[in-house]
């Protein structure tokens, strides 16, 4: 954080909050903005109200491209502890700042779990000296993600966990699931799910349908997430703990998603990034590089649930960052690990929305940046005067042929691999200063 300002001008404003796409200007301070004009304004005259000399600000001339608030991205795997050899805090960091990703919600299914204070304070500490990005941590809700008995969510919560999540290892006795939901209520903590009936979705590999039959695949009926869905939507019924639902992705899961928002139950939900743009087709091939969990679905289903993204029935958009090394993704497809890493992919290939004409600029980081800070409780993802000076330049247009191994993350499993891409980031800038800067 510096006292020199920076000035940002020729600027698209991407405000999500007003829903606005406009020109304008917006100046930065002590590792905030300090104003933001739209329209005609007139930097010089900006500058002379505020008493700023000219001499002390660093002048930044977007030539008109996109200036937005910096992507908050829930549920990024970063495999310290156990994995570092998949990706590490550096990597991850390095991933996220050149994807205009400015705070990472960092899972917690690592090996071992994070579900003690003193792992936590571990990663903490990692993540603060390897990253210039902000790092906020998940915590396990059950011991070991094992679903037998909860964790010290208040004890975590003083060592700085943001929420709980057993991430894809769902909690399937009901009763340990009730009592961790009350105790978070209690604590006002909370809680991601992963909304899948565990004895269905166990070892699939697709959603069932013409297209598993056809490649012999074991497969998944939709229904499991609306069935996944539907219990937890009624345990929070009876609890009334704060609950995310970490993807939604099948439109039968949309109408109790809805009714739950309705009758005014503390309920948010996202989707990934892969489920927006990719559906079961592109497995075609068994590349296991598009082995993702839950598996890729239909069209129709991704259809909805873009239009879920847009309604804002679905809240947020994730990357669902899991870095899998070549061993794990060199398998029979059956056999491979699932995930994708998407930390640096996920602006671009959240523009194939925008170019496709199926969701604008404001949607789209209305639920990257807005949706889950607000959701967090963080100050970010706006493009107003005080907030965090976290924000990401980008140029929506410029088209680029993705090389998974130019990628910063140390693993490079990217469905999206020699793949054509529209729209890359210019630079990336935390508390006001610039992490990445595109050469």
């Amino acid at each position: 954080m510096t006292d020199q300002a920076t000035l940002f001008t020729n600027a698209r404003l991407i405000d999500p909050a007003a829903g606005t796409d406009t020109p304008g200007i917006v100046l930065l301070q002590n590792g905030r903005i300090a104003a933001v004009e739209k329209g005609a304004a007139d930097p010089a005259q900006l500058l002379h109200d505020r008493g700023i000399a000219a001499r002390d600000v660093t002048k930044v001339d977007c030539s008109g491209k996109c200036l937005a608030p910096g992507i908050v991205d829930i549920g990024v795997k970063v495999c310290e502890p156990g994995e570092r050899h998949k990706e590490s805090y550096k990597s991850a960091g390095l991933a996220a700042a050149a994807g205009g990703v400015t705070t990472i919600v960092t899972r917690p299914d690592t090996a071992p779990a994070i579900d003690s204070p003193e792992t936590l304070e571990f990663v903490t500490r990692r993540a603060q000296a390897d990253t210039s990005v902000h790092v906020l941590p998940m915590a396990a809700l059950t011991k070991g993600r094992e679903g037998r008995e909860m964790t010290e969510i208040g004890f975590l919560m003083d060592a700085g966990a943001v929420a709980f999540s057993d991430c894809d290892h769902v909690v399937s006795n009901t009763k340990v699931f009730q009592r961790a939901l009350s105790y978070a209520r209690s604590c006002d903590a909370l809680v991601i799910a992963h909304p899948q009936e565990p004895i269905l979705s166990k070892g699939a590999a697709a959603t069932s349908g013409k297209f598993a039959a056809l490649y012999g695949l074991p497969a998944v009926s939709p229904m499991a997430e609306r069935m996944g869905l539907d219990r937890d939507i009624a345990l929070l019924e009876m609890t009334g703990a704060r609950y995310h639902a970490d993807q939604i992705t099948t439109a039968r899961a949309l109408p109790a998603l809805e009714r739950a928002k309705a009758n005014g139950l503390d309920i948010t939900a996202g989707t990934s990034i892969h489920h927006l743009t990719l559906n079961e087709l592109d497995v075609a091939g068994y590349r296991s590089f598009f082995k993702v969990k839950p598996p890729l679905r239909s069209e129709d289903d991704r259809l909805a649930v873009v239009e879920a993204v847009r309604s804002g029935l679905i809240d947020i958009i994730s990357s669902m960052h899991t870095p899998q090394d070549e061993e794990s993704k060199r398998l029979p497809f059956e056999e491979a690990a699932a995930g994708a890493v998407a930390l640096e992919t996920l602006l671009p290939a959240a523009l194939r929305l925008y170019h496709a004409e199926l969701l604008d600029l404001p949607t789209l980081f209305r639920a990257m940046s807005l949706n889950p800070a607000k959701r967090l409780g963080l100050e970010s993802g706006r493009l107003v005067d005080g907030a965090p000076a976290d924000l990401v330049l980008f140029d929506p247009d410029v088209p680029f042929v993705l090389d998974r191994f130019k990628l910063r993350s140390k693993s490079q499993n990217t469905p999206y691999d020699t793949q054509r891409m529209q729209g890359r980031v210019e630079a990336t800038y935390v508390a006001g200063e610039p992490v990445y800067r595109r050469d």
